[in-house]
């Protein structure tokens, strides 16, 4: 005798065991967007030269390509030997003024003790007063040029202008150098990819567009930045910004996918999609049951984290799409 409680048991099991029936899927136009994929440069957002202050002989280069560097980090120093010649010969002249300096004090000095006794004018002793201003001035003249060009001898040392990466270093040990020329150039400040679109597609582009990039066979999403309004040579450039962008290879390429418009599509979903023999079928609802209908796919949509095939033809709108486990085996025409 079987017991009301092992019939319940036995009863629940067999529901578990049954697969549930998805519902049938009624064909009906769905928007979808229109890619269009184009190459994007990576690109460092500040792009900054390192340029020589003075001219010179490159006597210390301390970075290559590739190197990162802090702001105000040393990069390479120039000398230029004249200005060593030139503080020597400050320092002489400051000298010599420096003897004529104590001659005409002790000049001043004898000529108020003589102006005390009333031996001397009050003339005399004022021109000799005027005599040691007058060379207290050209030595802080002499001072004030010397300070000059210790500057300028400092200024040989070639600092980085920001933080980031060395890209490129065009110069190399031994070169003489003029006011002004690159050392180094330094990218910094983060990266971002800029991309170039032909200009028919320029009124499908928005800032803060979603966008797609391939990278290691995987998508990831930026968004459109800015869309520069100069074109050149039928081409719009446009800013895509990617979080986590790496800075190893400036000037890297990678493939970017834009939308660039919609339209409607019939889409099924994948799991629906029967292949034999080369050929791919998806199951139909007909008068006399689930029959194979031939389609030619196309491309592929994430729809609700739902992964869709795109029918070119073979299916119509109305058309009621059943899953590929009720579908007999039977192949029908449309």
């Amino acid at each position: 005798m079987i017991r009301p409680s092992s019939f319940l048991l036995a009863a629940s099991l067999l529901a578990l065991s049954t697969p549930l029936q998805a519902e049938p899927l009624t064909l009906a136009p769905v928007t979808v967007t229109e890619w269009k994929a184009v190459y994007g440069t990576v690109e460092a957002r500040d792009r900054i030269p390192a340029r020589a202050r003075i001219g010179g002989t490159l006597v210390e280069l301390s970075v290559v390509e590739g190197d990162i560097v802090a702001a105000g980090q040393e990069l390479a120093r120039i000398v230029d030997d004249k200005l060593d010649f030139q503080l020597a010969a400050l320092a002489a002249q400051r000298e010599a003024l420096g003897a004529q300096l104590a001659n005409a004090e002790a000049d001043l000095q004898r000529g108020e003790d003589l102006l005390k006794n009333g031996v001397t004018t009050m003339q005399r002793v004022d021109a000799l007063r005027t005599q040691v201003d007058v060379l207290k001035g050209q030595i802080a003249s002499l001072t004030a040029q010397a300070d000059v060009i210790a500057q300028q001898a400092k200024e040989g040392v070639v600092l980085a202008p920001g933080a980031g990466r060395v890209l490129d270093v065009p110069q190399t040990l031994g070169a003489v150098l003029m006011p002004g020329e690159v050392v180094a150039v330094v990218g910094g400040g983060g990266t971002f990819l800029r991309i170039a679109v032909p200009e028919r597609h320029a009124s499908a582009l928005e800032a803060g567009d979603k966008i797609l990039i391939s990278e290691t066979g995987e998508d990831r999403e930026g968004t459109l930045a800015r869309v520069y309004p100069l074109i050149e040579g039928g081409r719009v450039v446009a800013d895509v910004e990617i979080e986590g962008l790496p800075d190893t290879y400036v000037g890297a390429r990678m493939l970017v996918r834009l939308p660039v418009g919609e339209r409607p599509a019939l889409l099924v979903p994948k799991a629906d999609v029967v292949t034999r023999a080369g050929l791919d079928f998806v199951g139909v609802a007909g008068a006399e049951g689930a029959v194979l209908r031939s389609i030619v796919p196309g491309q592929a949509h994430l729809v609700d984290g739902v992964e869709m095939v795109e029918v070119i033809s073979g299916l119509a709108a109305g058309d009621v799409v059943v899953p590929a486990a009720e579908v007999t085996g039977e192949v029908g025409h449309e």
